[in-house]
């Protein structure tokens, strides 16, 4: 099966770093006070363990199977109500996903009602497992298996989508029930002042004192969105500043192969707005390298998904794209 592929434009514009920021923290309202209405979400975007194994079915498998697997792992469970073999697994498989509290989602499909993606899948008997991280279709194994060999199993693909592609999954709230809940509590502490001494910083030249500005907010608030993202907007624009452009992709061009010229000229690439020629050549760089050269490409891509933000269409395709090529 062949996964669907799910702006920032012109000069990375750090003085929108706040617009940017506080763009992305009403998506993100929305989206948990949406999941509230609907009896599925949880203070803060969290969700109650019984949200984390779902049934799906033709019609949702874009909405909740591909597109979530940019957030956290989704393991397919093909079953069907007259195959013994699934009343063993998938019970195992619905304990396993609860017990890995958000860094899994469990999504099962009764092929007796949905044959189109039995057969998109290519599978021959049930019951088949099958993972989808970052928009990409992997098998993981077909019929009984004991405990600890899924255990295992699940445990390496919760490892290779944190490790490769950043997806950290979802935030678990044991005591959700589903019902609507009041906000999570906003961290205290002067972040207005230190955001805006950042933006003064950047406006000033003084990228050193922005970054440590930026540093401030997140040693405080890991989580805080604004200066996840002025930090690597910042620390981009740091490792560009004194570059030559023509000797950084004079030097790319004769080195298709050579980690640092690539991951030079990609900075480049996204600085001046070149925002998919930057993703695609780090993937391209990545299929081309092994070891310590092909993950250290690996991080880069990654720190460059942070300067666009998670929600860019752009960074999907890209995620989709080098699971491809580490696959």
């Amino acid at each position: 099966m062949q996964p669907r592929n799910m702006s920032m434009s012109g000069v990375v514009d750090l003085a929108a770093v706040k617009a940017a920021g506080e763009a992305k923290a009403k998506a993100e309202q929305a989206r948990a006070e949406a999941a509230r209405q609907t009896g599925g979400g949880a203070p803060g975007g969290a969700v109650p363990p019984s949200a984390l194994v779902i049934d799906v079915d033709e019609a949702g498998f874009e909405s909740d199977v591909l597109q979530l697997s940019n957030e956290v792992p989704v393991v397919l469970d093909f079953w069907a109500e007259w195959c013994e073999p699934c009343k063993q697994l998938g019970p195992l498989l619905e304990r396993l996903t609860v017990e890995a509290n958000g860094r899994l989602l469990l999504a099962k499909i009764d092929v007796d009602a949905n044959q189109m993606l039995m057969q998109q899948f290519g599978i021959q008997g049930i019951p088949a497992v099958f993972a989808v991280v970052a928009g990409q279709v992997l098998p993981l194994f077909q019929g009984a298996a004991p405990e600890q060999q899924i255990r295992e199993t699940l445990a390496q693909l919760v490892q290779v989508a944190e490790e490769r592609f950043g997806i950290l999954g979802i935030q678990v709230d044991p005591d959700a029930t589903g019902a609507p809940a009041a906000p999570a509590p906003v961290p205290a502490g002067p972040y207005d002042a230190l955001l805006e001494a950042a933006v003064v910083a950047l406006d000033a030249g003084d990228l050193g004192g922005a970054v440590q500005a930026y540093k401030n907010v997140l040693a405080d608030d890991p989580a805080n969105t604004e200066a996840k993202l002025g930090l690597a907007q910042a620390e981009l624009l740091s490792r560009v500043q004194h570059m030559d452009p023509q000797a950084v992709r004079t030097t790319a061009a004769e080195n298709p192969r050579d980690p640092a010229a690539q991951m030079a000229a990609a900075d480049l690439d996204l600085a001046g707005g070149h925002v998919a020629d930057a993703f695609s050549r780090l993937v391209d760089t990545v299929r081309v390298t092994a070891g310590d050269d092909r993950d250290s490409v690996r991080v880069r891509l990654l720190e460059l998904f942070e300067v666009i933000g998670a929600d860019d269409p752009r960074v999907t395709a890209a995620r989709t794209a080098l699971a491809r090529v580490l696959f």
